[in-house]
């Protein structure tokens, strides 16, 4: 008995650390965004807590079935992403609408292949450049709110670097805590006792095609690009080979099901994937996916809760909001430049739809990520032609 309590005890952690660790990294980014785009309190509460039952509930079942640590979440990037919608002035059910392409679009990249292949031929640097200009914003936003809560921002970065040097997993989402706990001291913000078990309410989806081009198709690039393909490169480094198209349609299903509450992507776990694939999951790679079932059911008893989080964090004044997101985005936003530079060939055009990205400019309504993408793409292919044109 000893024995098997020892067996599971490692594994038990890890999927413990990677729910905690990915929660409290991307909740206020979420949430933050989900402000941007014009849900209610109450809209926001009810698809926490279904996102959290939908992904824990994926994480235990495709890990159960495939015996490896399959983990899956929402997409924080994705959610950023929101936060530049916000200045489309779409209404929350018609970007309910652009979730449901979403989530139609994850699965048809299940069902056909090709599809999935044809994101992959965007250029890594490029999808990455539309990244880092959506979040620039909140990832500035720490230094512009330093000044005026300086007693709250200046702590929480020295223990995010002073843990991003000692223990990387553990420096966003101890800062963010940190960051939560000195807003609560210094600014009188207090748990909703409650709203401590959340109410669920139903969303219905409008369509328009302003929402789908603006919203629609950069949060399923974005999810593509930065969750799923990542994702998956990070399983195969540990040796696990991702069933591409069983995962696939069951994160599209998923994402479907959380939009009639108004919930959007859901997708394979990339940075926290790596706590549960790794060596201190389990010595035996056979038996890691034991963490994802644990972390699975860890997101269902935070479901149970999600009120009182969510209460308090959209009590949180909206530049102290912005901050604590940008903070939990610093790794994101390193990694997203270092894919601009990566190939040289592609820089520039990396660099416009960086540029167009963070501008915020839109066109007939389309916001600046689908911009972005678009201006990035032009730019390779006419750099791209040139070069050819060269070698002839």
């Amino acid at each position: 008995m000893a024995g098997k309590l020892g067996d599971l005890r490692a594994p038990i952690l890890a999927g413990l650390v990677a729910t905690v660790t990915g929660t409290a990294a991307s909740m206020g980014v979420v949430l933050t965004g989900f402000n941007a785009i014009g849900a209610t309190p109450a809209q926001s509460i009810s698809m926490v807590a279904i996102m959290l039952v939908i992904y824990g509930g994926l994480s235990i079942i495709l890990s159960l079935a495939f015996k490896m640590p399959l983990s899956i979440v929402w997409s924080t990037p994705g959610a950023a992403l929101l936060l530049a919608s916000g200045s489309l002035h779409l209404n929350f059910q018609n970007v309910v609408g652009a979730f449901v392409f979403t989530g139609a679009m994850l699965v048809l990249t299940g069902l056909w292949p090709a599809l999935g292949r044809l994101v992959m031929r965007v250029p890594k640097s490029i999808a990455s450049a539309m990244l880092a200009g959506v979040i620039y914003a909140f990832c500035v936003a720490p230094f512009v709110t330093a000044s005026q809560y300086w007693q709250i921002i200046l702590p929480v970065l020295v223990v995010w670097l002073v843990l991003y040097r000692l223990a990387m997993v553990w420096a966003a989402p101890a800062a963010i805590l940190l960051c939560y706990v000195l807003i609560s001291i210094n600014l009188h913000v207090t748990v909703d006792v409650a709203s401590i078990v959340p109410q669920i309410s139903l969303v219905t989806p409008t369509f328009s095609w302003q929402a789908i081009v603006g919203v629609g198709i950069p949060l399923y690039l974005v999810t593509m690009a930065s969750q799923n393909i990542p994702g998956i490169a990070i399983m195969k480094s540990f040796g696990y080979e991702v069933p591409f198209r069983p995962v696939m349609i069951a994160t599209g299903t998923g994402s479907l099901i959380a939009t009639l509450f108004g919930g959007y992507a859901v997708n394979l776990a990339a940075i926290t994937a790596a706590i549960n694939a790794n060596e201190h999951a389990h010595k035996n790679p056979a038996r890691r996916w034991i963490a994802a079932v644990a972390g699975g059911v860890f997101y269902l008893v935070m479901a149970i809760t999600a009120g009182a989080t969510v209460s308090f964090v959209l009590q949180v004044p909206h530049e102290l909001l912005l901050a604590s997101s940008g903070i939990a985005l610093f790794a994101t936003i390193a990694s997203a430049f270092a894919n601009i530079v990566e190939v040289p060939d592609q820089r520039l055009a990396a660099v416009i739809a960086f540029l167009v990205a963070s501008s915020g400019v839109s066109f007939f309504g389309v916001g600046s990520a689908f911009w972005a993408l678009m201006a990035g793409i032009l730019v390779w292919q006419v750099l791209e032609v040139r070069t050819k044109a060269k070698a002839a």
